[in-house]
């Protein structure tokens, strides 16, 4: 559970970061760089005789899905939101683990749905200052993509290193980085139709995106999905949800985005952020029982 931890206090100031510190560059290419640093931080520990071709494979493509798919949308989130409602909207992330956990053991539950209804409900009362609702609701389907891919790979991840204990985390997990940073850079080819580095970046935004590579990617989705294998997917899916509340504190005052909201944005917030919470509350509670 430490690792876990550990994780949440790193990513708490990432949105912050993010949100105050790389507008003008693309998010694909924010994306790329950032796993690029960390495929190359764990390019030493990468054990080739590990694994058959078959498991190397499943490892590429997982990191293709949790780590492209998710930084692609969750940064592009950023062009759509501020950065804490970018905290706020990957709330949903633990009810998407109990619902894949489930479906993959082959069981299921009516109150997700109530659960994810209340979610709804509570991002539609969400307006913040001049944002207009359409860019609320594009960066909220953009958080969701981010969200299940993120939670999707979290579980399966778990589930394929607990089934071969006899392996070390350090020896593998350089596969994921690999096979998203061959994604995002696809993408940023393809999509942006640009270089996939940002070179024309200042130098404190490339100060950023290094602490970002080597230590919120790269040790943090590390320490992240290790702490996942040694806990149930319980704990797993609430601290997804730990860090949100941090997130959002940490964007609103210390990176100081709560001088441009007004008390009645604030309110709204919170009482989005009540709904939110009350569908986590279900969800948790009933996969708790069944």
């Amino acid at each position: 559970m430490i690792y876990l931890v550990i994780t949440t206090l790193i990513w708490a100031f990432s949105f912050g970061l993010i949100g105050n510190t790389f507008k003008g560059l693309d998010p694909l290419q924010i994306a790329d760089t950032r796993l690029i640093i960390a495929f190359i931080v764990f390019l030493p520990f990468i054990k080739l005789v590990n694994t058959n071709n078959k498991e190397k494979g499943q490892l590429i493509l997982l990191g293709a899905l949790q780590y492209g798919v998710m930084y692609i949308c969750y940064l592009s989130a950023f062009d759509h939101l501020p950065s804490h409602l970018v905290a706020l909207f990957s709330v949903l992330t633990p009810l998407y683990i109990v619902i894949i956990n489930d479906i993959r053991q082959r069981t299921f539950t009516p109150w997700y749905v109530v659960a994810t209804l209340f979610s709804v409900f509570g991002a539609a009362i969400i307006k913040m200052g001049d944002i207009d609702s359409s860019e609320i609701w594009f960066g909220f389907g953009l958080m969701q993509i981010a969200n299940l891919a993120f939670a999707f790979g979290q579980v399966y991840y778990r589930d394929w290193k607990q089934a071969r204990p006899q392996l070390s985390n350090s020896s593998v997990f350089g596969f994921l980085y690999l096979g998203a940073a061959i994604f995002t850079t696809l993408a940023t080819l393809l999509i942006s139709q640009q270089s996939p580095i940002p070179f024309e970046a200042t130098a404190r935004q490339w100060s950023v995106l290094v602490y970002m590579g080597v230590i919120a990617s790269g040790l943090g989705f590390y320490l992240w999905n290790k702490g996942g294998t040694q806990t149930s997917v319980g704990v797993l899916a609430t601290f997804n949800n730990a860090v949100v509340p941090l997130a959002m504190f940490a964007s609103l005052f210390v990176f100081g985005e709560a001088k441009e909201a007004s008390e009645g944005d604030l309110i709204r917030l919170a009482l989005g952020s009540f709904f939110i919470f009350i569908a986590l509350f279900i969800a948790k509670r009933k996969s708790t029982k069944g």
